[in-house]
């Protein structure tokens, strides 16, 4: 009998951290798909890569788990760069992506 208990604790245990991993993946797909609808540029592939995963206190002090991940988008079609973001729970603490491309973009010389 205590090894059916551990074995749905195992379980359980298992069920809420694909759970929680799901929806930080959803979340920084939203994340990804809006920051390339506002910077005007092409989402590419539909999709985000987990990247890492670190135990970290969030703001209230609790432990929680921070993934990054990692998109890709272009500019002009025959470019592809790579955007980068980390979610601690489901808040938003680092991005890096095609904001700065679009400003890099709009300096380019004229006959480029």
């Amino acid at each position: 009998m205590p090894t059916l208990l551990v074995l749905m604790l195992l379980f359980a245990a298992g069920f809420f951290y694909w759970s929680a991993a799901r929806g930080a993946a959803e979340r920084a797909e939203a994340v990804g798909r809006n920051a390339c609808r506002a910077a005007g540029v092409q989402w590419l592939d539909q999709t985000v890569h987990a990247d890492g995963l670190r135990l970290r206190r969030r703001h209230d002090g609790r432990l929680g788990f921070e993934r990054s991940f990692r998109f890709e988008y272009s500019i002009d079609g025959s470019d592809r760069y790579i955007g980068r973001m980390v979610l601690r729970g489901g808040e938003l603490v680092s991005f890096s992506g095609p904001a700065q491309a679009a400003a890099v973009l709009n300096m380019r010389p004229a006959g480029t």
